[in-house]
């Protein structure tokens, strides 16, 4: 293969709804790129894209993948991403070093719910689209329906390059307005040949070219000037302002037809070699400190690592962006993130499993190589010298978590092992162990995304896993003043035990004054502040701890003591084994022992002492609440704010967001479990939601009351 440069190459991301054909489009593309002489069939088993037995399984792409093809003189880099919100994290990785979006939409459904939600993304990462309604060979196509919904649904204007004379099974012709010709096709393998456009479609055809010419000649002052002196623009002239309209997302192109039959794939290959925006035209990459890169060949070389796999007897694959310079075999670059030196001993450019070895890749293409040390997804690597560090790609927050354990417990070690591996490979899965909750919590899109990845450890790793509810990081605090003293005293032969403390309690407000007094079992307590000590809790909140210890009743050498074994009682509140926050103690008296007393009796005492006093001190158990912004079609807003208003939520907002409906609420977190799934079947799959921590909040007595019982049935167990 050639050194394809900045202006021979496109990038592409395939986007639309799961079942929009956007493999079966892939495949046709790279037949028409000449990278296999047969074409898969994702019935058959044997796309290029979906190779993996679980996409098998399910007749769905679940992993992105990278195919390349040569056409017209240009190398076009296409990346199948899965239509599943649930696996948009390769999506999120393909926005970031493709150029263009194809949106493929399905004939027989228009717009679908996962086409909105792609779109969606497209508007937030601000990459143009071009259009490609597919699957009209299908019985219930219906173009003008799907044309329609892309016109109601889309915030682009689209406008049609194409429209197909006989959609159904028999579809084999459409007209190209932009070139005036009418294509006709035989058989299965894009075999076509021009003619004229028939003459009962010659008035409908100039009617929808006068439309293009316009949309054309609306995005440059000068095509303007000429559309208004001649009346039109030639077909260069047209692709001119195309370019620009694309570029600047001011219109979508339509295209059609059949990517089973190869029906419109080689022209939609030829426009987007001429019009479609490429490294040069598209926005330059840009390093955290805001500085724009030029894909300059002859530059120094950078990479972007975008995705990283692991294949069984092959270990890492690193996929990367050339953002400038040139790679080449044997070339040693610098990991900018870790400040390892790393060797590209192989280049290769992919055909989904297939890999063709390359000498070199220049700037602006998509390549991918292998046994890197510690380089990983979102990291650059740079020519010496270079200290460039691209902007990383901002993947989804979570938004399904659930609780996972082995069922056999000498699995345990090997299933961390796996599940960091499949961070590494997808890092919108994240896992981590919860000390506070004692439980390992898993973080993913969905719970589809989260049963793919059991699926993937039984059968990849034999390791058998459950899920359950996570429990949930309550808070315990108190809200008003109580004081409690405790002896621990402790004889048994030799040196016994011996320590008393007497502390007084009160909740922590910022900003407040040092205590004075306090009343404690109806006598006033003056305290005389010897010291002051604010710890910043690890899980939130503050305890502030207070010597008012006067007359050595208690040496100083057991302070550490107390305050160690108040800090062991609020990392297992009293009232339901989580943690406690904001809360002030004064140490104001106590008794030891010239013999018996010791920093565990002291430690003790303050545990107990503590215990006691938050039991009196109108304790209240705090949960995690999450600001959650749910976008939902109109239709679907009653059943979807009913069902927040179950959770608890407090709507706090509400407002339209073109034909969609954007609510705000506040949920607590208990609430959220499975929500994604609800949702879904709420909305028929056509709503999305974000979630993130907001604040902790006062449960409700009831559930406070319900939260104690439980907790103290699972003591008495």
């Amino acid at each position: 293969m050639k050194k394809y440069l900045p202006n021979e190459i496109k990038n592409i991301v395939l986007l639309g709804s799961a079942g929009s054909g956007k493999t079966t489009l892939a495949e046709a593309m790279a037949y028409e790129g000449k990278v296999t002489d047969r074409r898969g069939s994702v019935e058959a088993d044997s796309t290029l894209s979906d190779h993996t037995e679980i996409e098998h399984i399910y007749k769905r792409s679940i992993y992105p993948s990278q195919i390349f093809a040569e056409f017209n003189n240009y190398k076009l880099n296409i990346i199948d991403p899965p239509g599943s919100d649930d696996f948009c994290g390769g999506l999120f990785s393909a926005f970031k070093v493709a150029d263009v979006g194809v949106m493929v939409i399905n004939a027989q459904n228009g717009f679908e719910a996962g086409t909105e939600i792609q779109a969606r993304y497209a508007r937030q990462h601000e990459k143009p689209i071009i259009a490609f309604i597919n699957q009209l060979d299908s019985d219930k196509a219906n173009w003008e329906a799907a044309y329609e919904s892309l016109q109601q649904n889309s915030r682009v204007k689209p406008v049609i390059v194409q429209y197909p004379l006989n959609p159904g099974p028999g579809f084999d012709a459409f007209i190209d307005v932009l070139l005036m010709k009418c294509f006709r096709f035989k058989g299965d393998n894009g075999e076509r040949t021009e003619c004229e456009i028939p003459e009962e479609e010659l008035e409908r055809a100039k009617a929808l070219q006068n439309e293009l010419v316009e949309a054309a000649a609306e995005n440059d002052e000068g095509l303007m000037e000429l559309y208004f002196e001649k009346g039109t623009l030639t077909e260069d002239e047209i692709r001119s302002g195309l370019k620009l309209g694309i570029a600047h997302r001011d219109l979508i192109p339509v295209f059609c037809g059949s990517g089973k039959k190869d029906i419109g794939t080689k022209r939609l290959m030829e426009f987007i070699t001429r019009v479609a925006p490429g490294p040069i035209k598209a926005p330059a990459f840009k390093t955290k400190d805001g500085e724009k890169i030029a894909p300059d060949p002859d530059g120094p070389t950078a990479l972007f690592i975008y995705k990283t796999a692991l294949e069984p007897h092959l270990g890492e694959i690193s996929y990367f962006r050339v953002v400038t310079g040139t790679v080449k075999e044997g070339m040693e670059l610098i990991n900018t993130h870790t400040g390892n030196k790393e060797k590209i001993a192989q280049i290769y450019i992919s055909a989904g499993k297939n890999r063709t070895k390359v000498p070199e890749l220049a700037a602006g293409d998509l390549g991918c190589t292998v046994k890197l040390k510690g380089t990983k997804t979102n990291h650059t690597l740079a020519a010496p010298g270079i200290n460039w560090e691209i902007e990383p790609i901002r993947f989804p927050e979570h938004r399904y978590r659930t609780a996972v354990k082995p069922v056999n417990t000498a699995d345990e070690e090997k299933l961390g092992e796996a599940l960091n591996r499949a961070h590494f490979e997808d890092p919108t899965l994240v896992v981590e162990y919860s000390k506070e909750l004692k439980q390992t919590i898993l973080y993913g899109q969905g719970e589809h995304h989260l049963n793919i990845l059991k699926w993937q450890l039984a059968n990849n790793n034999k390791i058998e896993i459950e899920f359950s509810a996570p429990k949930i990081p309550y808070r315990e605090t108190i809200t008003k003043t109580a004081g409690a003293s405790y002896r621990h005293k402790k004889q048994s032969g030799g040196a016994g035990q011996f320590g008393e403390v007497a502390i007084v309690i009160e909740p922590y407000v910022e900003g407040a004054p040092d205590p004075v007094k306090f009343k404690v079992d109806g006598r006033d307590v003056v305290l005389n502040i010897k010291g002051r000590e604010t710890v910043d809790l690890e899980w939130g909140g503050k305890l502030v701890f207070y010597n008012c210890i006067v007359g050595g009743a208690i040496d100083a050498r057991f302070l550490p003591a107390v305050l160690k074994g108040i800090m062991e009682k609020m990392e297992e509140g009293p009232l339901t084994g989580s943690y406690a926050r904001d809360i002030r103690v004064a140490l104001y008296d106590g008794k030891m022992h010239p013999v018996d007393s010791n920093e565990i009796s002291f430690k003790l005492a303050a545990r107990n002492a503590f215990k006691e006093a938050f039991r009196n001190a109108g304790p209240k158990i705090m949960e995690p609440i999450y600001l959650v912004e749910v976008l939902v079609p109109s239709d679907r807003m009653g059943d979807v704010m009913s069902d927040l208003q179950n959770r608890r939520a407090i709507i706090e907002g509400m407002s339209s967001d073109n034909g969609l409906e954007r609510i705000t609420a506040r949920v607590p977190l208990a609430e959220l479990y499975r929500y994604s799934t609800a949702l879904s079947s709420l909305s028929n799959g056509r709503a999305s939601y974000t979630m993130k921590f907001h604040s902790y909040e006062q449960v409700p007595a009831d559930v406070q009351a319900k939260l104690l019982k439980s907790y103290i049935d699972t003591e008495e167990e």
